[in-house]
């Protein structure tokens, strides 16, 4: 179960209960907001958390195969680099 530290929990439990109070018929209590909350975070935190892990799985996989570009060196440029001198020189 995904774990909110106690002041989120508050936070999330207050969120519940002005949400009933303005779209439900009836208001819902702090007990019982905080069991739905706990509901919520054990049945479908879960799929929210892997989608997140997959997304940035994702995210890191589209840099990662960016680094080649970033950091791309060429290979055997030293006589290149006299070659391009030495025809400068030539009339």
């Amino acid at each position: 179960m995904i774990e909110l530290p106690k002041d989120v929990r508050q936070q999330a439990v207050t969120s519940i209960e002005r949400y009933f109070r303005e779209h439900m018929d009836e208001p819902i209590g702090n007990i019982t907001a905080a069991g739905l909350l706990g509901f919520f975070l054990e049945e479908i935190g879960p799929s929210i958390y892997n989608q997140a892990v997959a997304d940035v799985q994702e995210r890191l996989q589209a840099r990662v195969s960016e680094v080649d570009l970033e950091v791309h060196e060429d290979e055997f440029g030293y006589w290149r680099k006299y070659q391009a001198r030495d025809a400068k020189r030539k009339p």
